[in-house]
């Protein structure tokens, strides 16, 4: 199956490897990584490259982490390999979300706009902070802000719609 980057959500990044037997450390892009556990195959590339297909072999936490395990990788040195590589997978074989909860996928490119309907601009990415994510939101000027992702700043997501709607001045 050939994908594309636009077929694909980014569900986190490869690290560093974990033991002897194939075992990699993954630094999910998500609250809940062991529900991707689901889906049996996966996909990998690195940054810019081809997506390939690959058969998940196992997933479980350790520690504070993630660690998974790949068809194909069997010791440290094929896991040290697969370092920094992209892990996703298409849209349609990832479990369903809440209605208040989003693929990070699902939010880039949509228009960001205030009470006062005025356009902020778009979500360019995300960013992990620990506290909280944060949209990163572009403006047709160049202009760029960094909006946390909390219920304060994000009134509302539709999808659908394209907008995410916010709490928020655009000469804040």
């Amino acid at each position: 199956m050939a994908l594309t980057a636009n077929d694909i959500v980014v569900l986190g990044r490869l690290t560093d490897p974990y033991g002897i037997q194939g075992w990699i450390k993954l630094r999910p892009y998500g609250d809940d990584p062991l529900a991707w556990a689901e889906m049996p195959t996966w996909w990998i590339c690195q940054e810019g490259g081809p997506w390939r297909e690959i058969k998940l072999k196992g997933l479980k936490t350790h520690g504070n982490g993630v660690v998974m395990l790949l068809d194909g990788v069997a010791d440290r040195t094929a896991a040290e390999s697969l370092k920094g590589m992209l892990v996703g997978a298409p849209h349609d074989m990832l479990p369903a979300t809440d209605d208040d909860e989003f693929y990070w996928g699902d939010l880039i490119g949509l228009a960001v706009v205030n009470g006062t309907e005025e356009k902020l601009g778009v979500v360019a990415s995300l960013i992990e902070t620990g506290a909280n994510d944060v949209l990163r939101v572009v403006a047709d000027d160049g202009v760029e802000r960094l909006l946390p992702f909390v219920d304060a700043v994000v009134l509302a997501v539709d999808k659908d719609a394209g907008v995410i709607r916010v709490a928020w001045e655009s000469d804040w």
